[in-house]
């Protein structure tokens, strides 16, 4: 549940809040509250950013992939921890540090990761089904 909490920032701040606020046609506590989480996302994990469209922001590492798309990945792969993180560095090129990174923040999110994971999954069954549908109506 929202509570109301009262903030004192500056004008300039307040102005350019403003600005993106209309620009963006959403309003500024919803701004702020992202900014707020966020921020406080890359404060205590260092490397990772949020992308995408204000309605379906994700969690990211700076310079790689989605932290879903590497957690998705390592649950494909076999072995304990370090080997799974072994072969996906092998496989991509991604830090071992950076993939531990993901999977730290995945931790402290696993329903937003969890969720993530499960939405593309439903993706590409659906994709599966319709290319099936698709050869099936041109046999």
């Amino acid at each position: 549940m929202a509570t109301s909490t009262s903030f004192r920032i500056s004008d300039a701040a307040k102005a350019r809040l403003a600005t993106y606020a209309a620009r963006e046609q959403v309003s500024a506590t919803s701004v702020l509250e992202r900014l707020i989480i966020e921020s406080l996302d890359a404060l205590e994990f260092p490397g990772i950013v949020h992308r995408g469209p204000d309605g379906d922001r994700r969690a990211a590492l700076a310079a790689g992939p989605d932290v879903w798309e590497i957690v998705a990945r390592l649950r494909d792969l076999e072995g304990a921890e370090e080997q799974r993180i072994a072969d996906l560095t092998a496989e991509t090129d991604v830090h071992p540090r950076l993939i531990r990174l993901a999977l730290d923040f995945a931790a402290a999110h696993p329903d937003a990761i969890t969720l993530r994971i499960r939405r593309n999954d439903a993706l590409a069954t659906e994709s599966e089904r319709r290319a099936r549908v698709r050869e099936a109506l041109l046999a």
